[in-house]
C-alpha cells in the first residue's frame, strides 16, 4: 500500500480533518488509498499557530489513510480560494506548494502504526520496519 511521510503538524491537521490537501513541489499520477505517516520532524514553530485546533501529533507512526483523488498544479487562483476554506491551515509557508494533492474519505486510525518513514511516495507492507513502541 502507498504511503506518504508528512511533516507535523500537517499530518495531523490532515487526520483531524482541517487539511484537504498536501503541498508537494512535484506531481503525482497515484490515485488511491495512501497512509498517511507522520514523519519524525515537528515544525515547532507552527504549533502557534495552531494551537486553537487542539492538535495531538504523533511522530514516526502511521496514523490514518486517505483516498488521493487528484493532484492539481497550484495558481494564484487556488490560493485564493483555499484560503478561503481556511486562511489559518492554508496560510503561507515556507515550503514550495507547487502542486496540491487532494485527500479524501480520511480515516483516523485508533492506534498509530510506529513505522520508519521514507521521503516520496513508498510502499507500506504489513509489519515491515516497524518500530518498537
Amino acid at each position: 500500500m502507498k504511503a506518504l511521510t508528512i511533516k507535523e503538524p500537517w499530518a495531523t491537521l490532515i487526520i483531524d480533518g482541517h487539511k484537504k490537501y498536501e503541498f508537494r513541489s512535484w506531481k503525482t499520477k497515484y490515485r488511491g488509498k495512501l497512509l498517511i505517516h507522520a514523519g519524525m520532524t515537528l515544525e515547532k514553530d507552527m504549533l502557534e499557530r495552531f494551537k486553537g485546533y487542539n492538535l495531538d501529533c504523533a511522530k514516526g507512526a502511521i496514523i490514518g489513510e486517505a483516498e488521493l483523488t487528484d493532484c492539481i498544479l497550484v495558481t494564484e487562483e487556488f490560493n485564493k480560494e483555499i484560503l478561503q476554506i481556511d486562511p489559518i491551515v492554508y496560510g503561507r509557508t515556507s515550503h514550495t506548494e507547487t502542486y496540491a494533492w487532494k485527500l479524501e474519505n480520511v480515516i483516523k486510525y485508533e492506534k498509530p502504526i510506529y513505522i520508519k518513514g521514507m521521503l516520496g511516495l513508498w510502499n507500506y507492507e504489513k509489519g515491515a520496519n516497524k518500530v518498537n513502541n
